[in-house]
């Protein structure tokens, strides 16, 4: 694997999926039961803004750094919250220069009944996800490949909880071993929120997936796409994608009122575009 989200850490597709996974923690965390979360991809779990890798890009600047600088509305700062103090507490100086990534939001959230299994692949990133978790017995980081993983992993004992699968989408064939990690996954714990990321480049590629997964049989999906930038014909990241299966019944609702927000604080050129609505279940046609 040669992808590294140190080039990417921030920018306006993390500022979705961050957003989102920290509103079902959130809810999560209003029952006293226990809940674990499964990060199938995690990454290095923290990120240096200042670094060369983040620097050539320059990604998170149209991302976390519009989103931590825009006048927001009270109601949307509320929704906020959770991620932007999970966030600031990562600066304490005020000044933008370190991103956590989906493990260390996680992490951040976790209550003291709470657990957390991070996996990642890529060796330095595996180094530096075990040392950022190093030393809390509620938080693991497993080098193994997130879907040998996920596998392994499910159900957890405690019943409740969170899967996140964040592949780098290297290989021309993960949109649709996403979909069979689904399939597979909720066949053992079909109780449990699944939170699945994918790119919006082709929007035919987007089309079929969002088709194989609406046939899965699974009750409820909820589809979030945000596209930030007009088609060039260019293969590079325009949009991003969530489906979250079993969401918490308050989600959309949320979603329905925080996105536009989100939208108008990141598009590129003024035309983003939204969509939120069920692949199945509830409203969906």
């Amino acid at each position: 694997m040669n992808y590294r989200h140190a080039y990417h850490a921030g920018n306006f597709a993390d500022v979705v999926k961050h957003t989102v996974l920290c509103r079902v923690l959130t809810h999560l965390r209003e029952k006293p039961a226990a809940f674990r979360v499964i990060d199938t991809h995690a990454g290095a779990g923290v990120y240096d803004l200042a670094a060369p890798e983040a620097g050539k890009t320059g990604e998170w600047r149209n991302g976390i750094g519009r989103l931590t600088d825009a006048s927001l509305a009270p109601e949307h700062r509320t929704l906020l919250a959770p991620y932007l103090d999970a966030v600031a507490a990562r600066n304490p100086s005020g000044r933008l220069t370190t991103y956590p990534g989906s493990p260390a939001l996680a992490h951040a959230l976790l209550r003291s009944q709470d657990r957390l299994i991070a996996c990642e692949l890529e060796p330095q990133a595996a180094a530096a996800l075990t040392h950022e978790l190093r030393g809390d017995a509620r938080a693991k980081a497993l080098a193994l490949d997130g879907w040998i993983a996920l596998s392994a992993n499910v159900p957890p004992k405690e019943r409740r909880g969170l899967v996140l699968i964040d592949p780098p989408f290297e290989q021309p064939d993960e949109f649709s071993r996403l979909a069979q990690a689904l399939a597979s996954a909720h066949r053992k714990w079909p109780t449990g929120i699944y939170l699945l990321w994918y790119p919006i480049k082709d929007a035919a590629e987007v089309a079929a997936f969002t088709r194989k997964l609406a046939r899965l049989g699974i009750a409820k999906m909820l589809r979030v796409e945000l596209i930030v930038a007009s088609a060039t014909g260019s293969p590079r990241l325009r949009g991003t994608g969530l489906i979250a299966v079993n969401p918490p019944w308050r989600l959309h609702g949320e979603l329905d009122a925080l996105l536009p927000a989100l939208a108008s604080v990141l598009s590129h050129d003024g035309k983003a575009r939204l969509t939120l609505d069920w692949l199945t279940g509830e409203t969906s046609r």
